[in-house]
C-alpha cells in the first residue's frame, strides 16, 4: 500500500467523539468539488492516480484544508464511493425496477448499479481497494457506504412498511454478496454472467423473508 494510504495514529478518530457540526453551504460545495476531483483522477488511473496534493490543486483548495476534510486517501476514496452510490441512487429512483417480486427488483437494481461501475473500472477498482484498506479510523465513511447500499436495496424492495429484522438480515447478506461479486469481477475471477447468477441467487432470500412475514 502506498504510504499515503496509511492513516497516522494522530488522525484516527476516538471511539467516542462528539458529532461534527453540519457543514455550511460553502463547505459542502467544497467537499463535493473534492469528491468529484477524486472520482475524475481515479477514473483515469485508478487508486495510484489519486494523490492528495493533486486532488488539492485540482479542487482549488489548500492541502491542509483537504486533510481536514479527509485525513487520508483511503478516507477520500471511501467517501467518493458513498458519493457515487448516492448519485447512482438518484438515477435509479428516476427509473424504478419493473420486476414482479421484491427479489427480482433488487437483483435488477444491483445489476444496473454494477453495470454503472463496470463503465468506470479504474474508479471502481480504486474505491474497492480503499474499502479493503480501511481500518477503524475510516469506520464513519465505511458506514456511510453501507447505509447508502442498504437504502438502494430497500428502495428496490418497495416495502409497504418498515423492514422486519429478518428482512434487514437478508439485506445485509445481499450487500455483502454484491461487494464480494464486485471484488471478484475486478480481480478477473468472475464474469458478468457469474456476477448476475450470484446476485439473483442471493436476492431470493428476500422472497423467503416475505413468506415468513406472511405466515
Amino acid at each position: 500500500m502506498p504510504a499515503e494510504a496509511k492513516v497516522p495514529a494522530s488522525t484516527a478518530r476516538p471511539a467516542a467523539q462528539p458529532a461534527s457540526p453540519p457543514l455550511t453551504e460553502r463547505q459542502e460545495a467544497r467537499r463535493l468539488r473534492i469528491l468529484r476531483t477524486s472520482a475524475q483522477l481515479a477514473s483515469r488511473g485508478g487508486f495510484d492516480a489519486v494523490q492528495m496534493r493533486e486532488v488539492a490543486e485540482s479542487s482549488q483548495v489548500a492541502l491542509g484544508t483537504l486533510y481536514r476534510y479527509f485525513p487520508s486517501k483511503v478516507h477520500l476514496l471511501v467517501a467518493t464511493m458513498q458519493d457515487q452510490l448516492e448519485r447512482m441512487h438518484g438515477t435509479l429512483r428516476k427509473k424504478p425496477p419493473a420486476g414482479r417480486t421484491a427479489a427480482e427488483r433488487v437483483a435488477e437494481t444491483l445489476m444496473r448499479a454494477f453495470r454503472a461501475l463496470q463503465r468506470e473500472p479504474h474508479l471502481a477498482d480504486a474505491m474497492v481497494r480503499a474499502l479493503t484498506f480501511a481500518d477503524r479510523s475510516v469506520s464513519p465513511e465505511v458506514d456511510q457506504v453501507s447505509r447508502q447500499t442498504t437504502a438502494i436495496i430497500l428502495d428496490a424492495m418497495g416495502l409497504d412498511g418498515d423492514p422486519t429484522p429478518e428482512q434487514l438480515s437478508a439485506v445485509r447478506v445481499i450487500e455483502h454478496t454484491w461487494h464480494s461479486a464486485l471484488i471478484t469481477w475486478l480481480s478477473g475471477r468472475a464474469s458478468i454472467a457469474q456476477v448476475r447468477i450470484d446476485i439473483e441467487t442471493v436476492c431470493r432470500l428476500i422472497d423467503l423473508t416475505d413468506a415468513r412475514a406472511r405466515d
